[in-house]
Parts: structure tokens; sequence; C-alpha cells
């Protein structure tokens, strides 16, 4: 059984005396600098783009440049999108480590598929939420917590996992529980979510809502009772709190008896089968270099499957339907 850190593991204490740097204010960054910043523990930010440092300098925040927030750090807590991480790691980052430092990453990614080398004279550790950067700083601020994945890579000092689980309680991911993996299930884990479970949900709402248009259901409908309504959305949080089981226990017997009773039907070998061969490719690497290649390639693979969804039927009249309920969606799409 993995262990579970709470509020109790972590002492703040053990941060007496270093400094933290946040390497990256954009989406996690932000969120982990603030947490931080509330919980009495000082950040000096080091941020990559002009954007970033005018909104850091504007939030109160000390900016100075990678290099410089490496040097005067002996926490330096990346925080940098997964694919641009390495080039900055290489070139602003390990010049400047010093014996003692800690490295601290918010996805195991890079380390895990071997994209980043620490060197030995450096501690590394872990602090992963479960939740987009926004998300987790509405939870610190309504004391409500949120779920994290906690690792020590590499313990040169003798004392990283003191120092980690101070970190992860000034960034408020102890406060919901932290669970302890090694780098490698981290990244292997949150891959697996986002290539099989997120794309079966995908494809499934898309079939789903071309069946019941087809036969005559109207389309505000249709994508309405699907997953517009939020009542997706009410079941996952619920299963959140209490378990995945009591949260389905919530639904009409009605309802109870139809998911139940039909849920043999979908018991498909050959999905349990791309499962398992999605995991393989991300197990052993394949995926992380399929990525990397991607991205050197300016993300051409990318951007035409984003082109191929976009003109989706579904997500036109997607848009129809928030604009007849009032929402605005995202116009950044």
């Amino acid at each position: 059984m993995p262990f579970v850190y709470h509020e109790d593991d972590g002492d703040l204490g053990d941060l007496s005396g270093r400094q933290v740097g946040i390497i990256g204010y954009s989406n996690l960054g932000r969120a982990m600098a603030l947490n931080l910043r509330d919980s009495g523990v000082a950040a000096v930010i080091g941020a990559r783009g002009e954007n970033s440092r005018d909104q850091a300098r504007a939030e109160g925040f000390e900016t100075v440049s990678i290099e410089e927030a490496v040097r005067r750090s002996q926490i330096i807590f990346m925080l940098l999108p997964d694919e641009v991480m390495p080039e900055f790691y290489l070139e602003l980052v390990s010049p400047h480590l010093k014996r003692g430092d800690m490295l601290v990453f918010g996805s195991a990614y890079n380390v895990a598929f071997g994209f980043i080398e620490a060197p030995a004279f450096v501690d590394v550790g872990l602090v992963a939420p479960r939740m987009l950067g926004a998300a987790l700083r509405e939870r610190f601020e309504s004391g409500e917590g949120f779920c994290s994945f906690v690792a020590v890579g590499q313990d040169a000092t003798g004392q990283a996992w003191p120092v980690l689980l101070a970190l992860a309680k000034a960034c408020g991911a102890l406060r919901g529980g932290a669970v302890e993996v090694s780098f490698e299930q981290e990244a292997e884990l949150d891959l697996f979510a986002q290539q099989v479970v997120l794309p079966m949900l995908q494809h499934v709402m898309v079939k789903a809502a071309s069946l019941l248009v087809s036969r005559g259901y109207p389309p505000e409908a249709v994508v309405t009772e699907l997953y517009l309504s939020g009542e997706l959305g009410d079941y996952l949080h619920q299963a959140e709190s209490t378990g995945l089981l009591p949260a389905l226990h919530r639904a009409s017997l009605t309802g109870q008896y139809g998911m139940f009773s039909r849920l043999d039907r979908f018991n498909d070998l050959k999905l349990e089968r791309l499962m398992e061969v999605t995991l393989d490719e991300i197990h052993d690497g394949r995926f992380a270099q399929e990525w990397a290649k991607d991205v050197a390639d300016g993300c051409r693979r990318l951007n035409g499957l984003l082109k191929n969804q976009k003109e989706l039927e579904l997500f036109e009249l997607e848009q129809q339907v928030l604009d007849l309920l009032g929402r605005p969606g995202d116009s950044s799409l």
C-alpha cells in the first residue's frame, strides 16, 4: 500500500533558511507561488516570458532571470511546461545548481523518461497536484485542499523527505492527502488517464450525440443531457468525496438498475487490449519519444489532430447550445 501523507507530516520549519525559486509563472507556477506566499514562505520567480514576469511583479513577487533564481535558491521548483522544460533546464538551470540544492518537479514526465538527469549532488523531489493550477488555487483559498502525488527520486543530503513534505505543506498539497509514488508511476498514471480515460469519454460522447441526433432527438437537448447540464460532473465530484460506487448509488433506482444491468455489454476484450497496448507504449517510452519528435516538428501532427476535432459537427452544435444557454464557451480554441 502506498503511504499517504497529511498536514501533520509536514513541518514548515524545515524550510527555514532556504530560498524557494519558482521556475515558470503560468498555470501551475502562479498557483504554487501564491499558495507558498499565503503559507508564509517567500519565493523568487524565474519566469521565461515578459508577460509572465509582468504578471508576477503585478502580484507582488520579486522576479529575476531563471539563472539568477537558481543561483539564489536552495529549492528550485521546476514548473515549466513539460515540452520546453529540458531545454531550459540544460541551458539555464543545470549550470547553476549547487551541492545540497533540491530540484522539485510538478510533473515527473521529463525525469521519468530521461529528458532531464539531475546531478548526483542535489536532492530530487516531486510535488504533483492532481488538478489544474486554477482549481488548486481555489481549493487552497477555500481550505478544501487537493490530492497530490509526492516522491523523492534522489536523496543526496539525507534530508530530502522532510524538506519535500514541508514544501508540499506550504503549497497546500498535503491538505487532501499526498500519495507516495515513484517518478515513473506518476508520469505513467498521468499519461494513462490522458490517453485512455479521456479519449474513451470523448469518443462515447461524440458517438452518442451522433446516434441520438440521427434518431430525431433535438440537438440542443442531446448535448445538454449528455454533459452540458453538469450531471456527469456532479457524479464525479461526489465520487471525489465518497468514492465511485456511493456516488452512483445516489442515482434513482431506475438509473441504478439501467446502469448496472447493462454494464456487462461494455465488457469488451478488445477495449481491454487497447488499454494494455496504450499502457505499454507509455511504460516503455515510445509515447514520450513520439511526442518529442512532434514537438521538434513544430507540433505538426498535434495541430492536424486538433483541426480534425474542431471540424466535428458536435462541437459546432455545442457552441450553439452554449450560446443559447448564455455561456461564453472558450474563444481561444
